[in-house]
């Protein structure tokens, strides 16, 4: 999925937290770069009024780090018939929710 994406790298900082007994834990913490503007792209998304705003974000979010995982692991055996399906599903938001 690819809107308003241009060669400018950009770079995200992840920190998921968990809440246990009131207390915030933190459990995961990651760094994710790429070339599209992932803010730009679930705007795009929730703009539609097909999802919600936090569900546009969460799509979007999902989308971009799946696709990355797979492309660092092309020829994994995990991924081998997920991911024509991927981009066969990443090609239909593009063309449903970033053309035009």
């Amino acid at each position: 999925m690819s809107c308003n994406c241009n060669k400018t790298k950009r770079s995200y900082h992840f920190n998921v937290t968990e809440v246990v007994d009131n207390k915030i834990q933190e459990t995961m913490s990651f760094n994710f770069g790429g070339h599209h503007d992932l803010a730009a792209m679930a705007d795009k998304v929730a703009a539609s009024g097909t999802f919600s705003k936090k569900h546009a974000d969460e799509l979007v979010l999902g989308v971009r780090l799946l696709h990355h995982v797979l492309k660092k692991y092309p020829d994994n055996e995990l991924f081998k018939e997920f991911a024509p399906q991927l981009k066969a599903f990443k090609d239909s938001l593009k063309g449903r929710f970033c053309e035009g």
